[in-house]
């Protein structure tokens, strides 16, 4: 089977904020191929691990991947940059930085299909987030991996609690040595994710949902909309980097050839986000 061809449209937009010291987030805008990484382990411990996650998305949008086996390609990118990272922890530690770690978030969208047509593949390893906005109206499609949800999930504090809660920023699984790295998967129909936002918790963590929900529904042009939710971010305080990418499904049509995706045109720049 043949993917449809599907026309997206996508702009992203990234900032170091107003606390920290440097930007250890990165994402990658490469079509079909969405990806935002959150790191994690210090200045130059979350940079190296978001940028390794970055780029091995990165290869996989530049190589292509079968539609209809897109689980399998994430999966495999996935422990490639999770080796990666490990390797690289572990020569820091040999070179004598003692207790050295590095680890990152990952969301991603990667346009996939199955036997009823194009779809969206989404990924969470973290507490970035993955929202879609449908018919004007805002929903978060990935569950949060942090000890708040667990919280949130047992019934012992609110949602509007966690906001406040001193463990906020712990989480409960990330890509990198030890712990938990198993990715949840969702697959969504294009025809019910009209606007897809993958974001860093500087901008989920900064920006109310009704917010979120009002700038994605009323700028039109993804770029635009990216820009502003950054903007919104910084000026909540801007506690930490923020990141968005903003993709829409412009439309699609039967097609027999091979899986084609068309987008605006994207600079490299913005392609790579923060890969050093």
């Amino acid at each position: 089977m043949s993917l449809a061809m599907v026309h997206l449209n996508a702009g992203a937009a990234t900032d170091m904020g107003l606390v920290r010291a440097a930007n250890q987030d990165a994402y990658l805008a490469s079509p079909p191929v969405f990806v935002v990484a959150d790191g994690m382990g210090g200045h130059d411990g979350g940079e190296v691990a978001s940028g390794i996650v970055v780029e091995e998305f990165a290869r996989l949008a530049g190589v292509g991947f079968d539609p209809l086996a897109a689980v399998p390609a994430v999966e495999e990118v996935l422990a490639k940059a999770r080796e990666r990272i490990v390797a690289h922890v572990q020569h820091r530690r040999e070179e004598g930085s003692i207790g050295y770690w590095s680890g990152t978030t990952v969301v991603a969208a990667l346009l996939a299909a199955d036997a009823e047509g194009p779809k969206w593949l989404l990924v969470n390893l973290g507490d970035s987030r993955i929202y879609k906005l449908h018919e004007d109206r805002l929903e978060q499609v990935s569950v949060d991996h942090s000890v708040v949800q667990q919280l949130i999930d047992r019934g012992e504090i609110t949602p509007d609690a966690a906001a406040h809660h001193p463990e906020r920023h712990v989480i409960t699984r990330a890509l990198g040595p030890g712990g938990d790295a198993e990715p949840d998967l969702f697959v969504v129909p294009l025809g019910s994710a009209g606007r897809l936002l993958l974001c860093s918790d500087g901008v989920s963590g900064m920006v109310p949902d009704a917010e979120v929900e009002r700038i994605l529904r009323e700028v039109a042009d993804p770029r635009d909309a990216a820009e502003r939710l950054i903007a919104q971010a910084l000026a909540a305080g801007g506690e930490d980097n923020a990141t968005a990418v903003v993709i829409d499904v412009v439309g699609w049509s039967g097609s027999s050839h091979a899986a084609q995706v068309r987008s605006e045109p994207v600079s490299l720049e913005e392609k790579l986000g923060a890969l050093p």
